[in-house]
């Protein structure tokens, strides 16, 4: 069964950086082996069907307060708790949609779910990790990570 490897996952990650937050190019997202520390804000969404699992993308304060000031064409200081988990929602929407499109056919995308982690807490212990993206945007940490349940391929 195919599975996405992290050269997809880079693909997708470059395209939606270039579509949604950085059109100039100017600010892409680097690759680099820095994860966001605690506490973080987390945006996950679920595929279910024929593969099941979740594609999660954990960023910065920062970074996710710099997401929603790009994404949403607003000032930083300007951007509120709901922007945030408008624009982080979107953002992992899109790209679990690519993932999503790897997949086999009759998998389900689910609606995306935001929260804000003070701790390290392992939401998903049926699952297995995929592959995981690290890297910053604007020197922010944000990481993908793409999960599968134990029973699915």
């Amino acid at each position: 069964m195919t599975t996405p490897t992290i050269d997809d996952l880079q693909a997708i990650t470059e395209q939606v950086w270039l579509s949604y937050l950085d059109p100039e190019g100017i600010t892409p997202f680097l690759p680099s082996e820095e994860s966001p520390g605690m506490p973080c804000v987390l945006a996950t969404v679920s595929v279910t069907g024929a593969w099941d699992g979740h594609v999660v993308m954990t960023f910065s304060q920062k970074a996710s307060r710099l997401s929603a000031s790009a994404l949403l064409g607003m000032e930083e200081e300007e951007v509120s708790i709901d922007d945030i988990a408008d624009a982080v929602g979107e953002l992992v929407n899109v790209i679990g949609g690519n993932v999503k499109s790897l997949l086999p056919d009759g998998s389900l995308l689910s609606l995306p779910h935001v929260a804000t982690i003070d701790e390290g807490v392992n939401k998903w212990p049926a699952a297995v990790e995929v592959c995981r993206l690290q890297g910053s945007w604007q020197n922010e940490p944000i990481a993908i990570t793409v999960l599968t349940s134990k029973s699915s391929g």
